[in-house]
């Protein structure tokens, strides 16, 4: 097995560690410039010392990224992961301390632990050019609908002397919201594959373009999660089970993954609902169960999450009559 080498990632520098034997030990390369043009060097630190080794970081914004992309264009191989999945680990270990350095150390022991797993971890696929496009608008038009909100929320709380003030802020963010929802439909009409895919989702009902475009902005390529589980995980609705002895805990989402996706498939699950005779079914069947509504419909959004992964991997429109079980 190949030792993995942790990487922690800043803004400006990174910070990269490598195990060595026996416990403690680890060969480190420190501050390192969080800059594309300064990457060989960090390529020929691995090349001498961990050649064909995985490379481990954690998902940090968008600071990760450039390295990650370059990395995988060199050939190495890169696991980019969950920075909840971090920190439990961290816990586990009862760390403390908390450094750059350490931290990458952390990673790499991360990473040593996941290579023993019997189930094989899946390397990390770039985003293409269209995709990280995508997603730099979705997430562009999601702040200006909560700039917009937030100035709708004062215009009912605020003197009337700023109150023109306020309906000119939110005009004026009215028309970029169009003109950024307008690029988002030239975009993907432009590029074949987000279209195709695009077409698919919209064939879900309670999924429009919008959804549509934060799914494919948010997700990337749907195919790239082997099964609906691991997208589950991704956004979050994975169900987290409390219960220890006789006490049973209620369970409830996992709400560590993407916040964002979260909120922009309830309204679609309530439409879905209304609408698709079999989800309202697969609804009506949880609440007659005595699950609350709440609860009935997060498992919604779930199922309609589903959906929208089976549609995309087998590049069929949904149908009603195959889509829904349970």
């Amino acid at each position: 097995m190949q030792i993995p080498v942790g990487v922690d990632i800043a803004k400006k520098t990174f910070d990269a560690a490598l195990p060595l034997d026996g416990p403690g030990k680890y060969r480190t390369k420190a501050r390192l410039a969080n800059d594309p043009a300064a990457f060989p060097v960090f390529f020929e630190w691995l090349r001498k010392h961990a050649p064909g080794s995985p490379v481990f970081m954690e998902a940090t914004g968008v600071y990760h990224e450039a390295l990650a992309i370059a990395l995988v264009q060199e050939g190495f191989e890169v696991h980019v992961m969950n920075p909840a999945q971090i920190a439990a680990y961290a816990k586990s270990e009862l760390s403390r301390t908390k450094s750059d350095r350490t931290d990458a150390k952390l990673i790499a022991r991360f990473g040593v632990a996941q290579m023993q797993l019997a189930r094989p971890l899946q390397p990390w696929v770039p985003p293409t050019p269209a995709q990280r496009r995508l997603r730099a608008l979705v997430y562009r038009l999601n702040d200006l609908e909560g700039m917009r909100q937030m100035e709708a929320n004062r215009l009912d709380v605020s003197d009337a002397s700023v109150v023109a003030s306020i309906e000119r802020v939110i005009a004026a963010l009215d028309a970029q919201i169009k003109v950024v929802r307008k690029d988002i439909d030239n975009h993907i009409d432009s590029d074949p594959d987000l279209r195709r895919d695009r077409d698919l989702l919209v064939s879900i009902p309670g999924i429009a373009d919008t959804t549509a475009a934060y799914l494919l902005g948010c997700l990337g390529d749907l195919r790239r999660f082997a099964e609906p589980g691991k997208l589950d995980a991704f956004v979050g609705m994975n169900p987290a089970i409390r219960e220890s002895g006789r006490w049973k805990g209620k369970t409830m989402l996992s709400r560590l993954g993407s916040s964002l996706l979260r909120g922009k498939l309830f309204m679609p699950a309530m439409v879905a609902v209304r609408h698709c005779a079999r989800l309202r079914a697969f609804y009506e069947r949880l609440t007659a169960r005595g699950k609350p509504k709440k609860v009935a419909l997060a498992a919604a959004m779930r199922k309609l999450l589903h959906i929208a992964w089976g549609v995309v991997r087998s590049g069929r429109p949904f149908d009603p009559n195959l889509a829904i079980a349970g």
